[in-house]
């Protein structure tokens, strides 16, 4: 019966896209049912809306990691009552806020120890003040990817109302990180801050501090590692390479649609989990450098050096890291973040990131050529060796869109018997995503969870555009007739 469903609303699906694209000319985008599914973004505290506001309500595990502007932590939020009065114990060093687990106590609960299903981002503040309305204002940036409820706090709500004409708020999507709480709170004496960020300390938790006393925390789901970490200890094969290429880039065009660009994308910058076969989904995190302004939208007024353009001056796009400033001068956004997830591709595939020095000789977005870019290995799919060389074009112009790209390697990946007519018309593609849709719905209502592959072929079918669509096809159908 379930199958019977699927198949069934799959092809009433088809037949819906068939009238939309055949309606009218201009765009066409994909269903709404699709988008729906994409857009549910487990969030851990649902069941407590209103609490997760204090950073004593949580209990604080050991360092994840930390970058230039902030150390991450692994968390939980107790479910018991009496899990908070076992804590108690614990706040007797100065300066520690939030319940900390002692290692003591970690032994004598290993068999039943806590799992840490939150990240706790404590940013360093070294120059926004100790109000909590200054620093949500100098960190809003941070708060890009953050969801309504977040903010939801004392301060929050009133930063939230404030900003909301200047900063943009992102739109849930499952390959970008999702902040489910943000407030502010004293700076706590965490597990190895003394030796890991001692500089960046209020001066009443080391002498020699430059923080101040009060700093932004952000609350967020526990990733078990970032795209270098797995990467260094796991080879994916050409097609989960792929699969994993696809999701920056539709992670990127969502940022696009949104009016969005990243500006700091990096494999540190990008975090993994594993589905139950062991294939990584990967999710863009790290907005602090991003530019989200309501008025500017991808463009950005370039009128002086002071003016900052990214933070990620090594996966920098040319026609950023070559601007000029002037009283006219503008800087185009809209493909920059694409050509980075280009440099990472080469990362993905097992190479080194041309682009990263590291004691050789490397290449410098100011000034390579694309001749100079290094072959990928022949195990890669030609379409996708193609792909990163069309995604590191200097000229944007020559260089595909987010969109364009992902819809390359989705047809790619799953469209081979299409592509493969002579002559490729329009009722040939419909009757394709017609397939593609019942099958992919089928899959979703008969698996428990779905696979990755799945998850991507439903963004696919939620961004569904007419013309994107189109020039990804006429694309690839003109790689594979040059020689």
């Amino acid at each position: 019966m379930a199958v019977r469903q699927a198949l069934g609303r799959g092809l009433q699906l088809g037949r819906a896209l068939l009238l939309r694209f055949t309606a009218k000319p201009g765009p066409a985008y994909g269903w709404a049912i699709f988008a729906q599914k994409n857009k549910l973004v487990p969030d851990p505290l649902d069941t407590r809306r209103w609490q997760g506001f204090q950073l004593e309500e949580y209990l604080i595990g050991q360092s994840i990691g930390k970058g230039c502007s902030a150390a991450v932590y692994e968390a939980s939020m107790p479910a018991l009552p009496q899990k908070l009065e076992v804590a108690e114990s614990t706040r007797l060093l100065p300066g520690r806020g939030p319940d900390v687990i002692p290692q003591r106590e970690k032994e004598e609960q290993a068999l039943g120890a806590p799992a840490f299903p939150l990240a706790i981002k404590m940013m360093w503040n070294i120059s926004a003040g100790s109000s909590s309305e200054a620093i949500f204002s100098k960190m809003s940036q941070e708060l890009v990817p953050a969801s309504r409820v977040a903010l939801a706090g004392e301060y929050g709500a009133v930063t939230y109302r404030k900003s909301k004409g200047s900063l943009k708020k992102l739109a849930p999507h499952p390959n970008i990180i999702r902040v489910f709480r943000a407030f502010t709170s004293s700076v706590p004496l965490l597990p190895g801050a003394l030796v890991d960020y001692p500089d960046v300390l209020p001066p009443r938790l080391h002498p020699e501090g430059l923080g101040h006393g009060r700093t932004l925390f952000l609350v967020m789901k526990n990733y078990p590692c970032t795209l270098r970490q797995y990467l260094c200890v796991n080879t994916p094969s050409p097609r989960l390479a792929t699969v994993m290429t696809l999701q920056l880039l539709e992670g990127v065009d969502h940022l696009v649609q949104q009016g969005i660009a990243h500006r700091d994308l990096k494999s540190d910058n990008i975090l993994v989990e594993l589905d139950a076969d062991g294939c990584p989904w990967l999710v863009i995190t790290d907005f602090g450098c991003c530019l989200a302004d309501e008025s500017l939208g991808l463009q950005l007024p370039f009128t002086s050096w002071y003016v900052d353009r990214g933070g990620n001056g090594c996966l920098m796009a040319p026609e950023v890291s070559t601007a000029c400033p002037g009283p006219r001068a503008v800087i185009d956004y809209s493909k920059a973040d694409a050509w980075a997830v280009g440099a990472i591709a080469y990362e993905i595939f097992g190479l080194a990131n041309p682009f990263y020095g590291q004691g050789r000789a490397h290449l410098e977005s100011r000034s390579y050529q694309e001749a100079q870019l290094p072959a990928l290995p022949k195990s890669v799919p030609l379409d996708m060796r193609r792909l990163v060389r069309s995604l590191l074009q200097r000229e944007t112009s020559k260089r595909p869109s987010a969109r364009v790209a992902a819809n390359v390697l989705h047809l790619s990946l799953w469209g081979e018997h299409v592509l493969a007519l002579k002559n490729l018309k329009l009722d040939k593609m419909i009757s394709w995503l017609l397939q593609q849709s019942a099958v992919t719905l089928l899959a979703d209502r008969l698996a428990e969870k779905s696979c990755v592959e799945t998850k991507m072929k439903m963004l696919f079918l939620a961004n569904l555009e007419c013309e994107a669509l189109c020039q990804a096809a006429l694309l690839l159908c003109s790689w594979r007739a040059a020689p």
